[in-house]
């Protein structure tokens, strides 16, 4: 195929000779109707024989001839059935990716076990209006007790204030159906809080009976659940238009390449754009004068697959307008076709609840995962080059202070992103004008940076006693940056729970295209005069010693549940954030709604001071059972006995405790014979230390909509147009690539920043 002849080269490795060429020739279509009007959350599959002319022959590399076709073998033959088997069968993207697909809707145990309370008729005079306020639609019935009230604010500007949901909490009764949504076949809108997801009612009928409503003659007067999904899908556009009306011209060439939506696959395209924009991963991945790795299975080879992605975006190969797109003028330029990344998403999805479905999923949360997936790779494969996630660590140090006797300690942790908070303030809104008060969309004041960075390194309170005084008065924490990185990931919170429901807020955060000094927020370290608190004390929650129990803040965690959060989740949440308010424990929870052990009770019985505490768990014993598991996955006893003490002796935690700190020096504390024979030596921090710490934004992940589980993602990336003299901003929405228009107003909406030292 070209200069690139992979077929030859698998002939070659394999020794496999004969090969099958599949030429596919698109058809041309010609519509004389309209297209079908979406009326379900379906994407309708085309099949290839809907879309191409296929014709085939078969090479023989050995031997030099090609153009054998199958056919002429005879029917029977081994080579025409091999053909046959390989035409039959499902490609990888048609096995892995769900082309065609239905959202599945299914009752559950609380709409099939449906007990109902004493049977009444409701008026109809009630039907119209919420129990709690004055909204007329949005309105869902209490199947229980007949209850009506409003539900959450909707997309496309659906109002609501959740009384339905506060009605579940208040008193329990776990199912309703959207009045508005009632068609006369029985169908409509079921929602189950106890589940929190759409079911169905097989026995809605008779349910609705039982409160009077006869839905025979029901007419659906709003839109469903789905149909607002659709329509809200159908609306995500970034501007790609100038001025004056004309859409911006598409961009080709090497790093101008486009990647396929492949139905909910934005997130991933817009993160590897600003990944694969970073020198440090062009060095580390695109090779194009060498051969690709010699992987026995290429496809399940995270190596292999990311130089695969390297080369599709860098190489401008791909880079060329879509021949089947006819374009509406002659001066008009049709956009790419745009790369089709299915094998990789696959790959990197893989054993992952979240990432190996087709939903809409956090652009932030998948580059946390990509980095952590791209480390364990490395440390599996040494020695295959420089690691493009050492670019994104950096140290930050943990100061805390005594309020009391004033002693401190100083702990240091290892990262490689950080997630700012963005203070949410609301613009008054105006009396009068058109509509209600309740139309108006909320608007916010702008924040700058720097305030999102003040706040995130402000000294704030913590609830724990000292175990050098004894004191109950507190700590005073406060965390700044110990080094800097290359290349820092910054996400940007702007989330509230409103209606029982974390929102996010278009909240706009004012970051300057020049350069941005982080000088104040580097820790300058133990001062002169600042008297440690002892190295074999424990900062408690609760109880001088760190073995006392962790109590949790039975206001916040009040506070926390009352918003819907489980318990489980909560006191986690108060135990990693220091136990001090339910602000800081809600953030905590919004950033780790995706964590596999979130809903895994946390060790509340105390012994190793962990995320209440400071102390580095040095003492504390290791099982050698566990040691030697560790040691048979190929990491050294050093490093084994340190993870384990960091993670309370959790072996899968270790594991990924030393995937995430890859440069861990190991605890060589096996004995004073041992400790002789290996003493530990000094380690390097990640990143750097020196002044100036200036930084510059250099990509953006933007997104619309109010979660992140739906909506759209963008990238913007500042790179060299080879049109203008200096660097542009350049958008990459899926398979269009174009300089980006709106620029200025999207910076103000990111929701990850990435950011250079200059």
């Amino acid at each position: 195929t070209g200069e690139r002849n992979h077929a030859a080269l698998h002939t070659k490795t394999a020794d496999h000779p004969l090969a099958l060429n599949i030429k596919r020739t698109r058809k041309k279509v010609q519509r004389e109707e309209p297209p079908q009007k979406m009326s379900k959350l379906a994407i309708a599959a085309e099949t290839e024989a809907d879309r191409y002319d296929t014709a085939t022959s078969v090479k023989c590399y050995e031997c030099g001839v090609e153009g054998v076709k199958a056919a002429h073998a005879g029917p029977s033959s081994a080579l025409a059935a091999a053909v046959d088997g390989v035409l039959r069968a499902n490609t990888f993207a048609r096995q892995e990716e769900v082309k065609a697909w239905e959202q599945e809707l299914t009752p559950c145990e609380h709409t099939l076990c449906l007990e109902q309370e004493a049977a009444r008729a409701i008026d109809a005079r009630g039907l119209g209006q919420c129990s709690k306020c004055n909204l007329r639609e949005n309105l869902w019935l209490c199947l229980t007790c007949g209850n009506l009230a409003c539900g959450r604010a909707q997309f496309g500007g659906v109002g609501g204030n959740s009384h339905a949901l506060g009605h579940n909490a208040e008193v329990g009764h776990p199912v309703a159906v959207k009045l508005g949504s009632l068609t006369a076949d029985g169908t409509a809108d079921i929602y189950c809080y106890a589940c929190n997801d759409e079911r169905t009612d097989p026995e809605l009928v008779a349910h609705l009976a039982h409160w009077g409503i006869d839905i025979a003659d029901r007419v659906k007067t709003e839109k469903s659940l789905t149909e607002m999904q659709i329509e809200q899908n159908l609306r995500w556009e970034f501007s790609m238009t100038t001025q004056d009306g004309k859409e911006q011209a598409p961009l080709f060439g090497p790093e101008f390449t486009g990647l396929k939506n492949l139905g909910n696959s934005c997130y991933l395209a817009s993160t590897l754009q600003c990944l694969f924009d970073m020198p440090e991963f062009k060095t580390r991945y695109y090779h194009p004068n060498e051969a690709p790795p010699a992987a026995a299975d290429p496809a399940n080879d995270l190596e292999t697959q990311l130089r695969k992605i390297a080369d599709g975006l860098l190489s401008g190969r791909y880079s060329k307008p879509d021949p089947d797109v006819v374009p509406a003028a002659e001066t008009d330029v049709p956009h790419q076709k745009g790369l089709a990344p299915a094998m990789f998403k696959h790959l990197m999805g893989r054993g992952h609840a979240e990432f190996s479905t087709m939903r809409q999923q956090d652009a932030f949360e998948l580059l946390l995962h990509l980095l952590k997936l791209i480390t364990r790779s490395q440390h599996a494969a040494e020695g295959t080059g420089v690691d493009p996630v050492a670019a994104f660590r950096f140290a930050m140090e943990q100061r805390l202070q005594c309020l009391q006797c004033r002693k401190v300690r100083y702990r240091t942790d290892e990262q490689d992103n950080i997630s700012i908070p963005v203070p949410i303030r609301r613009i008054p809104k105006k009396a009068g004008g058109e509509g209600s008060e309740g139309d108006k969309k909320d608007e916010f004041e702008p924040v700058t940076l720097r305030e999102c960075l003040d706040i995130f390194t402000a000294p704030e309170p913590v609830e724990l006693t000292c175990p050098s005084c004894g004191s109950s008065a507190g700590f005073e924490k406060r965390t700044l940056f110990k080094t800097v990185p290359a290349v820092l990931a910054v996400n940007a919170r702007r989330f509230e729970v409103v209606g029982w429901v974390p929102t996010k807020q278009d909240v706009p955060v004012i970051v300057d295209d020049g350069s941005i000094s982080f000088d104040a927020y580097m820790s300058p370290g133990m001062q002169p005069g600042e008297e440690p608190l002892p190295d074999d004390a424990d900062v408690g929650a609760s109880g001088a010693a760190s073995s006392a129990k962790f109590v949790p803040n039975d206001n916040a965690l009040q506070m926390l549940m009352a918003m819907g959060f489980p318990r489980v989740r909560c006191e986690k949440a108060l135990h990693a954030t220091g136990n001090a308010d339910a602000e800081a424990a809600s953030n905590w929870l919004f950033g780790h709604m995706d964590d596999p052990d979130i809903d895994t009770p946390v060790d509340l019985s105390g012994g190793g001071g962990g995320a209440a505490g400071i102390g580095s768990g040095a003492g504390a014993t290791v099982d050698p059972k566990k040691v030697e598991a560790l040691a048979n996955m190929g990491f050294s006893a050093p490093q084994a006995r340190q993870a384990l003490k960091e993670t309370g002796g959790d072996v899968e935690r270790a594991v990924e405790w030393v995937f995430s700190h890859p440069d861990a020096q190991g605890d060589f504390g096996g004995g004073d014979d041992d400790a002789a024979m290996h003493p530990p030596q000094p380690k390097k921090l990640p990143g750097s230390d020196k002044l100036p710490a200036n930084f510059q934004l250099q990509s953006i992940v933007c997104h619309k909509g109010s979660s992140i589980h739906a909506g759209h993602y963008v990238a913007f990336i500042r790179k060299q147009v080879p049109s203008d003299a200096a660097p542009s901003w350049v958008l990459f929405n899926d398979e269009k690539v174009a300089k980006a228009v709106d620029v200025d107003e999207m910076k103000k909406f990111a929701y990850v920043y990435f950011f250079r030292r200059v």
